[in-house]
């Protein structure tokens, strides 16, 4: 029979880092361990959160049991080929009623024995003890079929390793995101403070009958919006920090701390016909695709050689006897030989299966190194895009911000009103929330771009500039 696909695995990069952590866990029957919050915040760095997603991620988790199971189906396969030996030994004693079975004193005469002779019930004790031992001698498709499970242990590490990656870029850009709304937060704090001097020094000069109503009720108004602006930026940290410890495996209401900064780095990125070599080598999908064509390349061949005969052995040797008589040895030998003969039909069904997973497969490999393709160019794009917009992000909060300056001057020497101050601020803030949101969209695009050449979980480092 062909053998289905199976899942896979990684352990090329070796084991996670172990975190020290004091987070007092529960646990339930199963072995199922749910960690409790601790009073105070848990400080984080971005290092720390993949190293816990790698650990603790539910779907790494999964991943994990999933290669154990298909493990454990080889070494089911494996053992088919091995010889089978067994021991084993028994004693009885049995009571035969002879007259039960037909044998009558009558019946008995007929065959010379004496009346009296024989008894009707006879007691026998018997006791045997043997070693058998079977051995299949030659089955090409049991071979195959083991070779096929083989290759299937290399798809169960491939899918174990994409998924460890999957989660580096989820928690790596879910680290990146509580970053940007923690700047958004100091932005906004920042912001506050110069609405509320804007605002003191409007009232004084209102009530010192040099400034209007006008610039008064302006201050107010921004402030106001400035306020707004932070109970948004702390409910979006709030809510991304659940998010974080939900795929790194904590609590929902663990507080945390973020140790590290938002991090920038120009990235030199390689020529495309290099990446898309590198990407050929290491993306973990492709890789999976291919093993899982060599399991039915192999499953196929494990149908063609059903048609082959097939030779097994099986025997024992032991000793028989009365339990306190005497015993003699006995023993079996048998050789079997199976060719099948009228059942081709199930041989061509069985084949077309596999020819049709085998072309099956490599359609998906090819539209696959397509989507590879297609997913670098656009991740390249976004990279150098989002770097420029960057740049020109910080120019625009450098200028902003020297607008502001200028403004808030003019309005202390009374040359002006408050209103082009406001303006100013509400330009600088929306030019600093644009610098944020850029920053956090360079590196997002740096980490899919590392996602989709294959090499996130080892290099995300170098990508980020850390």
């Amino acid at each position: 029979m062909p053998l289905a696909p199976l899942p896979q695995i990684d352990a090329a990069h070796g084991a996670p880092v172990q975190l020290q952590s004091s987070i007092p866990a529960l646990r339930f029957a199963g072995g199922v361990t749910v960690e409790q919050a601790t009073p105070g915040a848990l400080a984080l760095g971005i290092d720390d959160a993949i190293d816990r997603g790698l650990k603790r991620n539910l779907q790494v988790l999964l991943a994990n049991e999933n290669e154990r199971s298909v493990r454990g189906q080889i070494s089911t396969v494996f053992f088919e080929l091995l010889p089978n030996m067994r021991a084993s030994g028994y004693t009885q004693a049995q009571e035969i009623d002879l007259a039960a079975m037909g044998f009558k004193p009558a019946s008995l005469a007929s065959f010379g024995f004496a009346p009296g002779t024989i008894h009707e019930i006879v007691k026998v004790n018997t006791t045997s003890a043997q070693f058998s031992a079977d051995q299949v001698l030659f089955n090409l498709t049991d071979f195959y079929l083991y070779a096929a499970a083989k290759k299937a242990a290399n798809v169960v590490a491939l899918n174990v390793l994409n998924v460890r990656g999957g989660v580096v870029q989820a928690v790596g850009t879910q680290y990146l995101a509580a970053l940007a709304d923690q700047a958004q937060i100091a932005n906004a704090q920042a912001l506050l403070t110069a609405d509320e001097e804007v605002l003191r020094q409007a009232t004084l000069a209102h009530d010192a009958g040099v400034g209007t109503n006008l610039d008064v009720l302006r201050a107010r108004v921004q402030l106001q919006s400035e306020q707004q602006a932070l109970v948004r930026a702390q409910n979006a940290f709030a809510k991304d920090k659940i998010a974080l410890n939900r795929l790194i495996g904590l609590p929902a209401d663990q507080e945390l701390t973020l140790t590290d900064t938002v991090p920038y780095a120009d990235l030199v990125e390689m020529p495309l016909d290099q990446t898309k070599a590198l990407a050929y080598q290491r993306r973990k999908d492709l890789l999976e695709l291919e093993a899982q064509l060599e399991v039915a390349q192999r499953a196929s061949k494990a149908v063609k050689y059903e048609r082959m005969p097939s030779l097994a052995f099986s025997g024992y040797y032991g000793v028989l006897g009365q339990t306190e008589g005497s015993y003699h040895g006995v023993f079996s030998a048998q050789g079997t030989l199976k060719i099948p003969i009228f059942e081709e039909g199930r041989f061509r069904g069985e084949a077309q299966i596999t020819a049709s997973e085998e072309i099956a497969l490599r359609h998906e490999i090819d539209a696959l190194k397509v989507t590879i393709d297609a997913q670098i160019r656009a991740s390249r794009l976004d990279v150098e895009s989002s770097a420029e917009l960057v740049k020109v992000a910080r120019s625009n909060v450098d200028l902003a911000a020297q607008a502001l300056s200028d403004t808030r001057d003019r309005f202390a020497a009374g040359v002006d009103d408050n209103l082009p101050v406001v303006q100013a601020q509400a330009t600088l803030a929306g030019a600093q929330s644009q610098l944020i949101a850029t920053e956090f969209q360079f590196n997002m695009a740096k980490l899919a771009l590392a996602r989709n050449t294959g090499v996130v979980e080892t290099q995300y480092k170098q990508y980020l500039g850390r």
